[in-house]
């Protein structure tokens, strides 16, 4: 079994893009630490954790030698983001089913694939995992690394999900791309909050990605107006990049977007109770900020949209909320007050 057999299967498993990646120490990696360091993970003390293993992937397979990066095109013809202050904004990568688990099915069918081929071992992952996919998507050749901090790719932009089969085999590898960024800095021009706070370099603790999904217990009101309509992750350092202009749109059903997710209407989401909730988060990638993130996350979109008519229903959340969403709706109701 070769490299290019690999490829082949991966691609016929629905993989838009396959690269290989040899093992080794990149000079991406050793700027890991050192973003750690600086305090920019924030509350994500988990990264803290798997340090050792990011840094070595022979403590997570002894032995391995390559690690395959499958990228999955998860682009919709939906519109870009957009301000409508009587709707709320969900990232376009939440929009259909959970991308772990569409992702790993597939990951894990070309594992065995190449494991009954070859002998070897492998072992899969998709986002969660102890290892630097971005890193090996470069040196894979996927693409480079954006300033917003994506991978970016000539022909799919930055709308796609990475996918890495690490194996103790040999293989062909191959090369990584250019950087091709050029001059443009649109995507940190765009941030509302200053996210990105040089080329190249996040600080997640701003990004609204991570205060609507990874931050637990109230968002600091100093960062709440830089929220906006945000419900849920933000788009818009990938909307304002070139390389996202032609984007194909993926023709998997798993990556459309399900019903009352692009676009959410705000008052339609105040109305709604924590079974209907569930509901519509189950299956996607949501379920990662739970209910009651959500709800605290829409108690200050609320109170974003400058729309008065939404204080009698925030009004209710003050009496029947747990003491972060009703701390939220306070906030809110006070701000569209003063209005």
């Amino acid at each position: 079994m070769n490299s290019g057999e690999i490829k082949q299967y991966a691609v016929s498993l629905g993989f838009q893009l396959v690269g290989i990646s040899p093992m080794g120490s990149f000079p991406e990696a050793v700027f890991y630490p050192k973003w750690l360091e600086s305090g920019y993970a924030g509350e994500m003390h988990y990264l803290e954790r798997q340090k050792a293993q990011r840094m070595d992937p022979q403590t997570i397979l002894p032995g391995v030698r390559s690690v395959i990066v499958c990228a999955m095109n998860y682009n919709t013809d939906l519109p870009l983001t957009a301000r409508d202050r009587m709707r709320a904004w969900v990232s376009r990568y939440a929009w259909g089913m959970d991308y772990h688990e569409t992702l790993q099915a597939k990951l894990r069918q070309l594992s065995g694939w190449i494991e009954q081929g070859t002998g070897g071992r492998t072992k899969t992952y998709v986002d969660t995992g102890p290892l630097l996919e971005r890193v090996y998507a470069k040196y894979a050749g996927i693409g480079w690394f954006g300033k917003n901090t994506c991978i970016l790719n000539e022909k799919l932009g930055s709308w796609f999900f990475l996918g890495c089969v690490l194996a103790d085999i040999d293989l062909e590898y191959d090369l990584p791309v250019p950087d091709r960024c050029g001059t443009c800095t649109r995507c940190i021009d765009a941030c509302p909050t200053d996210a990105l706070v040089a080329p190249y370099v996040l600080d997640s603790r701003k990004c609204i990605s991570y205060t609507t999904i990874e931050l637990r217990g109230e968002i600091p009101e100093s960062g709440r107006a830089g929220i906006g309509h945000h419900l849920f992750g933000c788009d818009i350092c990938q909307d304002v990049c070139p390389w996202n202009r032609r984007a194909p749109a993926s023709d998997d059903s798993a990556f459309q977007a399900k019903p009352g997710l692009f676009w959410p209407e705000i008052d339609r989401l105040l109305d709604m109770n924590e079974g209907e909730w569930r509901q519509l988060i189950q299956g996607t990638a949501m379920k990662r900020a739970k209910v009651g993130g959500l709800l605290r996350n829409l108690m200050v979109v609320a109170g974003n949209s400058g729309v008065r008519a939404f204080l009698p229903k925030l009004r209710l959340f003050l009496l029947h909320s747990d003491e972060i969403v009703r701390k939220h709706a306070q906030w809110a109701a006070q701000k569209l007050e003063r209005l």
